[in-house]
């Protein structure tokens, strides 16, 4: 029998992305009849405050909450030192989990390679398992955070090298991630055990569900009867700007058909918070509210007319946000801000917008709208068309969307594919 030790910083019920989707791959690898162990925080990445079971069994999963693995995302020494003790436990009990067979680790927190690459080296026979969210140092020196020379960021390098070629499996989110995992290695991708594979995440199907406006009990609450909701919903990282779109926020203000709305948390809440600080109270057209439950999702995905995803200009193949595939699962337009060579734009198919005709063509014929970022007149273009379409216009786009959420990035198709990758 398997018996997989799968390392995360962050699991459910943290309402991080990376959590739920290790929840549901721990699911699927347990439905093999494989033992699965979790090794997670026990406390929430984004609120510390939150504090869950130190151990706890769930759907054939056993599930271990390490202390003092997480203080919040506040301070990056805390974040540091966090991540460390988090890695040094994680490393003592892989070494000494009695008939380990498998170690599945991922980007959470950006060192867990490490973990792999030590408990591998003293157990030869263990089959390591690397599932790519996000690069580093690649991201760190992107923002800026550290130079490209940086003592840490050349670590960083060797480690990535290290766990390259130790990995059984290596699972990237898109095809440019692949290219840049590929470009770190010094001799040919041949030398790798296995091949690079891309397989997306899949839609949270479980928790999606299409909700018509006059069913929809979170947009009554919210007095959005009458409004083109605008929204970000997720993780509000720097490395998702959304200065263009608070910018078309402002621009709009005048224009009491739009509400702009961003729900979740992450460092980047700071800025939309300041920028609402920044309107009067009662003119204001941008709201910000909380994470949402797994449970009351669908609501407030479906309570949106149109979905804000966001990429960094230098984060192409570095990040990939998901929540693309929960957006399209509930077939609702989608404006990307952010570079034109993306994974992003493969999925939306638009053209980078300018002209009328194109505004158009993206509208009926595609899934939403592409801008770089800065481009706050063709954003506010693209608003414009959006909130201008016929219903039948927008039923196209419903209907293209889910097309592609359940032909493209059907949940079961991927996670059978993971599976076929990992559990042999």
């Amino acid at each position: 029998m398997k018996s997989f030790l799968i390392i995360t910083q962050v699991f459910r019920p943290d309402p991080a992305a990376v959590g739920q989707y290790f929840d549901e791959a721990a699911q699927a690898i347990a439905a093999t009849k494989a033992e699965v162990t979790i090794l997670t925080a026990n406390r929430g990445y984004d609120n510390p405050k939150e504090k869950f079971a130190a151990i706890e069994a769930c759907k054939g999963i056993q599930i271990q909450r390490l202390p003092l693995s997480s203080f919040g995302k506040t301070s990056i020494p805390l974040r540091i030192f966090a991540q460390l003790s988090f890695l040094v436990q994680c490393i003592l009990r892989g070494l000494f989990a009695r008939k380990l067979t498998d170690l599945l680790v991922s980007t959470s927190p950006p060192m867990a390679a490490i973990t792999a690459v030590i408990i591998g080296f003293f157990r030869p026979k263990l089959k390591v398992h690397y599932w790519v969210m996000d690069i580093n140092p690649d991201q760190a020196v992107a923002l800026g955070t550290f130079s490209p020379k940086h003592p840490l960021v050349k670590a960083l390098d060797w480690l990535n090298r290290r766990i390259l070629r130790r990995a059984d499996s290596i699972i990237v989110l898109d095809r440019f991630m692949q290219a840049r995992l590929e470009r770190k290695l010094m001799r040919p991708a041949e030398d790798l055990r296995s091949p690079i594979q891309v397989i997306p995440p899949w839609p949270m199907e479980d928790y999606l569900e299409t909700v018509a406006h006059s069913e929809n009990s979170f947009r009554k609450e919210q007095g959005w009867e009458d409004k083109f909701v605008v929204m970000h919903s997720g993780n509000h990282s720097l490395v998702h700007p959304l200065d263009t779109i608070l910018d078309a926020a402002d621009a709009l203000k005048d224009d009491p058909r739009f509400v702009f709305v961003f729900v979740g948390g992450g460092m980047g809440k700071e800025i939309v918070d300041a920028r609402l600080q920044e309107q009067s109270s009662a003119a204001s057209n941008i709201i910000s509210l909380p994470y949402q439950s797994l449970d009351q999702i669908r609501y407030s995905l479906s309570a949106a007319d149109l979905h804000i995803v966001s990429l960094g200009n230098e984060m192409s193949g570095i990040v990939h946000p998901c929540k693309i595939y929960g957006i399209l699962s509930i077939g609702r337009p989608v404006l990307s801000l952010g570079p034109k060579e993306s994974y992003l734009n493969n999925i939306i198919e638009a053209k980078s917008i300018g002209l009328e005709t194109e505004l158009t063509e993206a509208g009926i014929l595609r899934i939403g709208w592409s801008v770089m970022h800065g481009n706050v007149k063709d954003t506010t273009a693209a608003l414009k068309a959006a909130i201008s379409q016929t219903q039948k216009e927008r039923e196209a786009i419903y209907l293209r969307a889910q097309e592609k959420a359940f032909d493209e990035f059907g949940r079961n198709n991927l996670i059978l594919k993971f599976l076929d990758a990992i559990v042999r």
